[in-house]
Formats: structure tokens, sequence, C-alpha cells
């Protein structure tokens, strides 16, 4: 199977279960989203120390995939097999949750808005972040067309906070002090 198509070539996407939409449409942007998100976490998965978190890391690239087939699947009725495998589970969500607790416990409280750097991992983590932020402001204006799952939601905006938590902690673990506005 060669990696090109050409089916693309006019400006257009198919979606899994059918049907072609413009490669600009609010679908397509959502998950495109969600893949550059999942493109960065990668990133900074490759970034030392690699051991940070990589098992959470993991999961969570795992969910991403799981969102952006949901986001593919305008239907998952058609898919039922793809379906399955494109749920979020909330407990994914409590997941992310209690990792922010962890991390938060090491940190001293904010008190300022913080200065997005520091270490590379960590700077990498909080350009993740934005692109998290953006991908969350795509699906919801998905949302706002069609609806989407609400636990997609809401584990993005989770994931937002966890990314920012976790470049927290890689600076103050390597001794880098948050640098505030």
């Amino acid at each position: 199977m060669k990696i090109y198509t050409r089916t693309g070539d006019q400006g257009q996407t198919s979606l899994l279960g059918g049907g072609r939409v413009s490669k600009d449409d609010l679908r397509v942007a959502a998950y495109g989203d969600i893949d550059e998100l999942n493109a960065a976490l990668g990133a900074a998965m490759a970034l030392e120390p690699a051991a940070f978190e990589r098992d959470l890391l993991e999961s969570i690239q795992k969910d991403l995939f799981t969102i952006g087939g949901r986001l593919a699947s305008p239907d998952p009725t058609r898919v039922p097999k793809t379906a399955a495998k494109t749920e979020l589970k909330p407990e994914r969500i409590k997941a992310l949750e209690e990792a922010i607790d962890r991390a938060d416990a090491e940190l001293t409280p904010l008190s300022a808005f913080i200065l997005p750097g520091g270490t590379p991992k960590a700077a990498m983590f909080h350009l993740a972040r934005t692109i998290c932020r953006r991908a969350e402001r795509s699906v919801v204006a998905l949302h706002r067309q069609t609806p989407v799952p609400e636990t997609i939601l809401a584990y993005l905006n989770r994931l937002g906070d966890l990314l920012f938590t976790l470049a927290r902690v890689l600076n103050s673990r390597s001794g880098v002090a948050d640098r505030t506005w």
C-alpha cells in the first residue's frame, strides 16, 4: 500500500464511515489539531529526561488517537469496530486529574502568571499546552455545529492543565525557578 493516494489533491478528504469533506472543514481542523498535539507530545517525550512520566504520556497519546478517531467519525454507527475504539472513558479524565494532583503537590502555589520556558522539555510541554488549548477551541467550534462527546471536551480542558503542571514540575526538579509576569 502506498502512503499517497492522490484522493486529497483537490482539497478534500475522506471521513471514517464514509463521506468526503473539505480539508478546511471544522471536523478536519479539530482532528488535525489533535494530531498536532500528539506530535508535540511525542517531541516532548523525546527530550531528556526521557523517562519523565513516560507511561502517563504514552497513555495520553493513545487517548489522543481515540479522540481523533471519534472526531473523524461523524456517524460512529457506520463503523462499529472503530466506534468501540473511539469511546473515551470518563476514567481517563480522572487519571489526568490524579496526575495533576500528584504533580501539583510538589509545587509552590501559583501567585502570578508563569512565562513559558525553562528546560527544553518543560518548554516543549508549554508549547504542547498551547496546541492543546487550540485543539480544545477547535473541538468547541465543532461541538457548536454538531455534538461532540462531553468527555472529549472535559479531557482536553484537563490535559491543558496537566501539561502546564508538568512543565512546572520539570523546571522545579531541574532547579529552574518559575519566571513570572
